[in-house]
């Protein structure tokens, strides 16, 4: 009996990716604040190698949602939780 390699895209999955994302938010807010590095460019390439793996995990969660996936308010990572604030200020305007 062959196991597929393909993780199921479910509710809990979406779930996942979404506290992993709020995860690299805070490792990127920690690198902002208290990372020491020895160049500038040093810095940047520690950054944009948090953000470029918190993009794919992001795009992979905007496809599941768009898709139809369910989901929580409350399991929505802090920063598409301001998006969705500020969304709903802008509509009641």
């Amino acid at each position: 009996m062959k196991r597929s390699a393909v993780a199921p895209r479910d509710k809990y999955f979406l779930k996942s990716l979404h506290q992993e994302i709020d995860l690299y938010d805070r490792k990127l807010a920690d690198l902002r604040k208290f990372g020491t590095f020895e160049t500038p460019e040093e810095r940047q390439q520690a950054e944009n190698t948090f953000l470029t793996k918190r993009a794919s995990l992001e795009k992979t969660a905007r496809e599941l949602s768009a898709s139809g996936v369910e989901f929580d308010k409350e399991d929505l990572p802090r920063s598409f939780r301001k998006e969705l604030e500020h969304e709903s200020l802008e509509r009641a305007s």
